[in-house]
């Protein structure tokens, strides 16, 4: 296989222009917005010369719907989980699980619910 399994990945909203301002506050990104034939697309900054998926917010009432429990889970890296959680309910999310050691070998994660009510998670080494 010549590349990681995962290419990228929409994590589905209901307000495309409300979960842009949470994930611009909390990832401290700008998010860029797209409306293609009625699929809104918001695309995460991405550097495709280094490693990882890149993906999008996606707004398209017939294909996607956000949720608290069903679907698949995504895990963003991140330096230290605490950055980003500091900043979660300040955006309008809500964190479900802290910091939490998952060994001392991989590290440490963390869930939130983004403002669409998404179970998202975080990643980091420390």
């Amino acid at each position: 296989m010549e590349s990681n399994m995962v290419g990228w990945f929409e994590i589905p909203v209901a307000d495309i222009d409300r979960a842009k301002k949470f994930y611009d506050k909390v990832f401290q990104i700008d998010i860029q917005l797209h409306d293609l034939g009625g699929t809104k697309m918001g695309w995460f900054p991405a550097d495709y010369g280094k490693p990882g998926a890149s993906g999008s917010l996606i707004q398209n009432k017939d294909w996607y719907n956000p949720s608290a429990t069903d679907g698949v889970l995504i895990y963003f890296s991140s330096a230290n989980v605490d950055n980003e959680l500091s900043r979660v309910e300040k955006a309008g999310g809500k964190i479900s699980q802290a910091k939490t050691q998952i060994s001392p070998d991989i590290g440490y994660m963390a869930l939130f619910l983004d403002s669409e009510g998404n179970r998202i998670a975080l990643h980091s080494r420390q």
